[in-house]
């Protein structure tokens, strides 16, 4: 099988080339440049590709993947967001990697948790310039702290282990709760006027767009922590920015940004900032921003390769996991298989 493999980095080829190595039925092509209108062209002549979550696959590049041959899409991600369902229905399949490693992203949201309430990376800074002083640093013990987790997949379930862990009170939403788990669900409305933290670990879905917004914010106890490992989209990033200039969220980590697919994933270093909304939140001290790398561990990389591999492989035998296919109908294919297979392909 011929993959085209587009937006990858040093780390995405050396996970992916360990994972292929001694086997000769998959053949890898990587391309540096993201999929969109302008590259679909180099997809010719593959019957698969490979893409991340700043490809963009429209309805126009679906299309022409669809007129070139592709038969297979496979995201080496969970999130689907970027890719237009509707245009691939009947056409092309789309696999996924639904659990690379949900034990990164949570570990990840609680170190940003951690680093913005004990205000580690300032004390960083400072001590490298020999000052010792603990002004300005103080934080909050997290023992008794009500925290809110929106989205109680595999990762919210990994996430909200570790906060018990620190013994706080977890509160969660989730549009399809899993009464199994024994969390405490609540409305989001309780949610947003209960909660010291609150931590995004939702799909982006028309539903969950902006699901932090002028409203919700409103609803919200002063000085909140808002964490969001998941998606920018779910957050309406300038009303999250006048939230911070009216005191009314103390801090906010973000990890993925709501205009980030021309910014994330690159150096950026010597170029000049066009993004007002992105640059006035850096030059903020209580806002941390990283550059969507909650997932990135050898663990979760080497689990990618080895998932996205197996999907190629099964998907052209026949044999490939219903439950790493998403589809128009229904994003969770081990249902639509059982209820609907006749609808889908």
């Amino acid at each position: 099988m011929k993959v085209a493999f587009f937006d990858a980095k040093q780390y995405d080829i050396d996970s992916f080339n360990a994972c292929l190595s001694g086997r000769n039925d998959i053949e890898i092509t990587y391309f540096e440049t993201k999929l969109d209108e302008k590259t679909v062209s180099l997809t010719m002549g593959y019957e698969a590709i490979c893409v991340f979550v700043n490809d963009n696959l429209n309805k126009e590049v679906i299309d022409k993947l669809y007129e070139n041959g592709v038969k297979l899409i496979t995201l080496r991600c969970a999130g689907f967001d970027k890719v237009d369902l509707s245009a691939c229905f009947g056409r092309i399949h789309v696999l996924r990697v639904p659990a690379y490693s949900p034990y990164a992203v949570a570990e990840f949201a609680m170190a940003l948790l951690l680093t913005s309430n004990r205000r580690i990376h300032k004390s960083y800074m400072r001590t490298r310039e020999y000052n010792f002083a603990l002004n300005g640093l103080t934080g909050v013990d997290l023992y008794g702290k009500t925290i809110g987790v929106i989205g109680t997949g595999k990762i919210g379930q990994k996430f909200i282990n570790i906060c018990k862990g620190f013994g706080m009170n977890v509160i969660c939403y989730d549009k399809f709760p899993n009464e199994a788990l024994g969390y405490n669900y609540v409305d989001l409305d309780t949610l947003f006027r209960n909660s010291d933290f609150i931590s995004l670990h939702c799909p982006l879905t028309q539903e969950t767009k902006h699901i932090i917004n002028k409203d919700s914010i409103a609803k919200m106890k002063n000085g909140v922590m808002i964490i969001n490992t998941s998606r920018g989209q779910l957050i309406d990033t300038e009303a999250l920015l006048n939230g911070i200039l009216d005191r009314k969220v103390g801090s906010a980590c973000l990890d993925v940004y709501e205009e980030e697919a021309d910014l994330f994933f690159s150096d950026k270093s010597n170029h000049i900032m066009n993004d007002k909304i992105l640059r006035e939140l850096l030059s903020m001290p209580n806002v941390i921003v990283t550059s969507h790398q909650a997932f990135l561990t050898s663990d979760a990389l080497a689990n990618i390769a080895d998932t996205t591999i197996n999907n190629i492989k099964t998907f052209f035998d026949g044999t490939y996991n219903a439950e790493n296919e998403v589809c128009y109908h229904c994003p969770n294919m081990a249902n639509c298989k059982k209820k609907r297979k006749d609808r889908c392909f």
